[in-house]
């Protein structure tokens, strides 16, 4: 018995449980239906059904012993794995759009800020109308339900923080919008095209060579102080790290800052866009790009996902349910709308604006495995900072409404 305890104890560890997930994970996202797939989404799905049942079963117990399937310390440990994955994620995202982002700069990228605008002013339009019908429903656990939706964790924080004592409907409500907020709009990003009956490969002919900008050599030799370009990268997220804490008064005793994800986007487009420091060469090389941008989506997919799925199952209710898809799915069907008939926006850019705007970092994953092109992140890095900053200062105060 005491043999079975130790090697059980040892081994329903966090490190090996993240990594069951994820292979398990894959094995789910490779199944196609209708030429349909969760793609890396299906980390999530996964760690999403192992938080669900670390909710039901029960410790394992053997003798005098007992095995703790969930903790805090887990969920911390999971936390620390979420962030890594995501200032991965994101980092590699502003690095392969930086060399493009600023120089085509042009009109059709304040679509993508009007576009943002409007998602996340739909999502707080219909929080509010939902408080205000349904006196069962706090704002709080409708500000939880946003943030969740909008699968953003910055605004998730600054809400739980204004909160106060109602912090806790705050994270009941996250829980519960998290789940369908990723799903939704992956599949979003998949089902569009196919409705459209969109040819994927002449699309993407058209896209690329729209988005084709010469990068002229200025012909100054610069060193790089190793081959895989390790360097570069990781001074870009210390550097964005430092641009996420810093803290903007915005009334009230509360506080705006991008974060880590919103802070290591940022350095990573301006890091990118410049592509050396001195005579440093900060160029990182697509292969490396790629392998970070993969390895931190899957790490912030299994970190985020079981601590959800123990979440949902605290919190769980149909009327929340309901409510989470109604805040996710009308700010996307509005803004793809906008995107094709007012700004008259390409499929991918269309797309890329979208999953900005709803803050979905596995929807991008996603939607650059649909569209077979790395350019659509320059959309993306467009929406995503200013639908950012929205959704913060909103769910900041929007905790703090009367009803």
């Amino acid at each position: 018995m005491e043999y079975l305890y130790q090697v059980l104890n040892s081994l329903l560890t966090p490190l090996f449980i993240v990594f069951v997930v994820c292979a398990l994970g894959y094995l789910v996202g490779a199944i196609k239906i209708k030429g349909i797939s969760l793609g890396s989404a299906g980390v999530l799905l996964v760690a999403i059904l192992v938080g669900v049942l670390f909710s039901y079963v029960p410790d394992i117990k053997l003798g005098e012993k007992t095995i703790e399937l969930w903790g805090a310390s887990d969920e911390s440990v999971l936390s620390t794995i979420s962030n890594i994955g995501t200032v991965l994620f994101v980092t590699a995202v502003g690095l392969i759009a930086g060399p493009k982002f600023f120089r085509s700069f042009n009109k059709s990228m304040m679509s993508y800020v009007f576009m943002g605008a409007v998602i996340v002013a739909l999502g707080i339009g219909i929080t509010v109308f939902l408080s205000w019908i349904d006196k069962d429903m706090s704002v709080a656990m409708g500000t939880g339900l946003l943030s969740g939706s909008l699968t953003s964790t910055p605004a998730f924080g600054a809400a739980k923080e204004s909160a106060g004592l109602a912090a806790g409907e705050v994270t009941a409500g996250y829980g519960i919008g998290y789940l369908y907020g990723v799903l939704g709009v992956v599949l979003f990003v998949q089902i569009m095209p196919k409705i459209l009956k969109v040819d994927i490969a002449k699309e993407r002919e058209h896209f690329v060579a729209a988005n084709t900008i010469q990068i002229k050599d200025d012909g100054k030799k610069r060193f790089a102080l190793e081959e895989f370009g390790f360097f570069p990268f990781f001074i870009t997220i210390a550097l964005g790290l430092l641009i996420g804490c810093v803290k903007v008064p915005i009334g009230g005793g509360n506080y705006f800052s991008f974060g880590s994800s919103g802070g290591t986007l940022i350095a990573g487009l301006i890091v990118g866009h410049f592509g050396h420091f001195g005579k440093i060469d900060m160029k990182v090389s697509k292969k490396t790009l790629n392998f970070f941008r993969e390895l931190g989506l899957v790490l912030f997919l299994v970190g985020a996902g079981i601590p959800g799925g123990v979440r949902f199952v605290s919190s769980f209710d149909w009327i929340y349910i309901v409510y989470g898809i109604i805040m996710a799915t009308v700010p996307m069907i509005v803004g793809f709308l906008l995107g094709k008939f007012v700004f008259k926006l390409s499929i991918f850019n269309n797309l890329g604006s979208i999953t900005g705007g709803m803050t979905s970092t596995p929807a991008l994953g996603s939607l650059i495995s649909v569209a077979g092109t790395d350019d659509v992140s320059s959309a993306y890095a467009a929406t995503y900072p200013f639908a950012l900053v929205l959704i913060v200062v909103s769910c900041n105060l929007l905790v703090l409404l009367p009803f």
